[in-house]
């Protein structure tokens, strides 16, 4: 075991990782860890898959990296060409980087770029949610209403205005979940109309909250309710895909289920499952336009962007997706896991919510269920269980203060999209069996 102490996950000492095989990863002393949250959403196609590596490999072969600037590559056209195909068509323009923090930072970038090339460059002003998380520069974290990480760096943020989060389980108080979309988009245009709207650049929202939610998809219609109003004052709207999308909740754009194409989009952590740092910013022509007229280029990237080997890792984790229709396999598995999931948590009073789409399911715990109140903070009730989780040999993401920035418990699942059923099962026994140890329940 290493002396290192973790941050996070509720483990008190981080163990050596030395190998990882599928959905499994082994560590220094022989210990076998089922891998139930991808890590933070991010494995999608499991470890060390030997088609992926045999890429990878490849690539170092014949060069590892050429300039993005000075240099085009195979993998980075083929990835682009991949990309934009996936979304169907909706996006012509594509930038990639290292991380989803940097594909957030590269969106608002773009969003800025565009008004400054219009001629426009008092619409500077950002609108985000509370209860929401885009990434950890200074511009991302500025967007993100996630108090504990914001804390330290109060005071050199941008000035963003925040409104409700669009969650059906908490509404707003008084608010009745089947009217949350029509009183959400209202807040939304009275922030527009007070900031005004001659200087408000984006909107900037998660399809499917992750980490600062515990997996929370907005309501049915929401997506598209907000696209218009944003479009009444011409004002962009950021998808971020980061957690969400590259498949991970059924579709490739979580915003295809909604039937909504935002101006821009960022995506990541799926895109190359974790085998080598890779993210994407993408717009759509409209927003491209000025840009390219005006400036002749995105001005946004970075000495990585588009890092040649790490774009062959996202050819190669792509094509395998698509030969073995994983993403399929995510949506109808992904359902029936859920329902399995929520009825193995049923005898549990404490369990709140079990929701989500696709690999991403996120579970919310309750002090009382009628009330809905939390547990108190101190007693840190996902970590408890996130970390007899791990002492069991499973990899699950327990979250905290999904309620409010201080108070509120839930555990996500996003396993790798080809994990077996037998270890889907194995994930829902372990689960059960810590929460069961937590709330000292017998099974």
């Amino acid at each position: 075991m290493s002396a290192i102490r973790a941050s996070g996950f509720g483990v008190a000492e981080l163990p050596t990782i030395v190998r990882g095989r599928g959905s499994c990863l082994y560590d220094a002393d022989g210990k076998r860890y089922l891998d139930g949250s991808g890590g933070p959403a991010v494995f999608s196609v499991g470890h060390a898959h030997p088609e992926v590596n045999a890429a990878i490999i490849r690539q170092l072969e014949d060069v590892a990296y050429g300039y993005r600037y000075l240099y085009t590559s195979a993998a980075l056209e083929q990835l682009s060409a991949t990309v934009l195909g996936l979304c169907g068509g909706e996006y012509e323009h594509i930038v990639f980087s290292g991380s989803g923090s940097e594909a957030v930072e590269s969106a608002l970038k773009m969003a800025l770029q565009h008004f400054a090339a219009r001629g426009l460059q008092h619409k500077r002003h950002f609108i985000a949610r509370r209860r929401s998380w885009h990434g950890n520069t200074l511009g991302a974290l500025s967007v993100s209403g996630f108090a504990q990480r914001r804390k330290s760096f109060e005071g050199s943020l941008l000035d963003v205005s925040f409104i409700a989060a669009a969650n059906t389980f908490r509404p707003p108080v008084g608010v009745a979940a089947e009217a949350l979309t029509q009183v959400l988009a209202a807040e939304l245009e009275q922030t527009i109309l007070a900031r005004g709207p001659e200087t408000v650049a984006a909107f900037i929202f998660e399809p499917i909250v992750g980490a600062a939610g515990g997996v929370v998809p907005a309501p049915e219609g929401y997506a598209a309710a907000m696209q218009a109003v944003c479009r009444r004052h011409d004002v962009l709207m950021i998808a971020d895909e980061v957690m969400c999308g590259s498949g991970r909740s059924g579709t490739w754009r979580t915003l295809a289920h909604d039937g909504v194409v935002a101006d821009i989009m960022a995506v990541a952590k799926g895109l190359a499952g974790g085998y080598i740092p890779l993210a994407a910013t993408l717009c759509t022509t409209q927003v491209a336009a000025p840009i390219m007229s005006e400036h002749g280029a995105f001005q946004t990237g970075h000495t990585f962007s588009g890092h040649t080997t790490a774009c062959a890792a996202g050819v190669a984790v792509q094509a395998l997706i698509a030969r073995e229709q994983l993403i399929e396999r995510v949506r109808l598995r992904g359902a029936e896991w859920q329902s399995a999931l929520r009825a193995a948590l049923a005898g549990f009073d404490e369990v709140g919510d079990v929701r989500g789409r696709g690999f991403f399911i996120g579970i919310e715990f309750v002090a009382d269920r009628v009330s809905k109140a939390p547990f108190p903070r101190e007693r840190a009730l996902s970590f408890d269980i996130g970390a007899r989780a791990f002492r069991d040999g499973l990899i699950c993401y327990p979250c905290a203060g999904n309620v409010d920035g201080e108070s509120g418990d839930t555990i996500i699942l996003a396993p790798p999209y080809n994990a077996s059923d037998a270890e889907l099962e194995e994930i829902l026994g372990k689960l059960t069996t810590a929460v069961a140890d937590a709330l000292v329940r017998q099974l």
